[in-house]
Formats: structure tokens, sequence, C-alpha cells
């Protein structure tokens, strides 16, 4: 019993030393996830302007500006949109992450672009991960409409 809970104890502390963003400065060039060529992207707001129309996206590659990057493990980013507000993207399957140094970055990104409604829990969540104070997380109580990026790869451009 006791080798069953050491052996439990060295992974978790193992899982809890991994858990940081990638290193590196997100140079030009330098790709995540599945590899992507940045040919035939799309500005993100063109996107964004078909989705409000009732379009969906299955495969799409959008050109976009890093605005946020999950300061905990690099396992979500925002992107800047023309309205001033921004989309959420996520990787797909948990399979990869960016490093902090990503942030304000041009990246493209190939995915499935949606509107989505995200729960009050998971904004609270995304906030504590990006460290906000405890009222600007209890001043959340209520779901938002917004756009979601699910990324098979991303590829830094300027």
């Amino acid at each position: 019993m006791k080798k069953v809970l050491l052996t439990l104890a060295i992974a978790a502390f193992g899982l809890i030393a991994n858990a940081q963003p990638p290193a590196g400065d997100a140079k030009p060039g330098e790709w995540y996830g599945e590899k992507v060529n940045a040919d035939g992207a799309l500005n993100i707001n063109d996107v964004v302007a078909k989705l409000n129309g009732g379009s969906e996206f299955e495969n799409v590659k959008i050109k976009a500006k890093i605005v946020e990057v999950c300061p905990k493990k690099g396992c979500w980013l925002k992107l800047e949109l023309a309205d001033g507000s921004t989309a959420m993207v996520k990787m797909k399957d948990y399979g990869f992450f960016l490093p902090v140094a990503a942030k304000g970055k041009m990246v493209v990104i190939e995915g499935e672009v949606k509107l989505k409604t995200t729960s009050i829990a998971e904004l609270k969540h995304y906030a504590e991960d990006a460290k906000k104070s405890k009222e600007e997380i209890d001043a959340i109580t209520e779901p938002q409409k917004e756009v979601k990026v699910m990324a098979k790869g991303i590829v830094v451009v300027e």
C-alpha cells in the first residue's frame, strides 16, 4: 500500500512540476501542434462576420493577433477582434501549448471556428488561470456568447 501511495505522490508531483507553458520566444516560422502553412489564411474579422451571419467553419485558416496567453500552462489564447472583444482559442485534444512569449504575435491558426456560449463556471476558470482579482472573478455572473476556435495547429507569422 505504501508503494502505491508513494508512486501516486511522485506522479502527482511530476504533473504539477510540468504545469507550465513551454519555453521559447515564439519567433516567426515556429509552429505548435500540427504543422500549418499560412497560405490562404483569412482575416479573423472576416470569419467572425460570416459567423454572425450563421456560418460555421469546420476547418479554416485564420490570421489574428494574440492578446493573451494562459500564464498557467499556455493551454488557451485570446485573439484580438476588430470590435474590441476577443476570440477564445483552445488546443485540440489538449495536445499542445504555446509559450507566454506568443502574446502580441500575429499567428495563423488552422482549426474549427464557431460561435458558442461559454458558461459562468468556465469563464471563472479562465479568469482564475489569467490570475484576475477575486473581485473580477466574482463579477462574472452571466454566460457569454463568444467566438471559439479549436486549433489543430498554429504558426507564428509576425
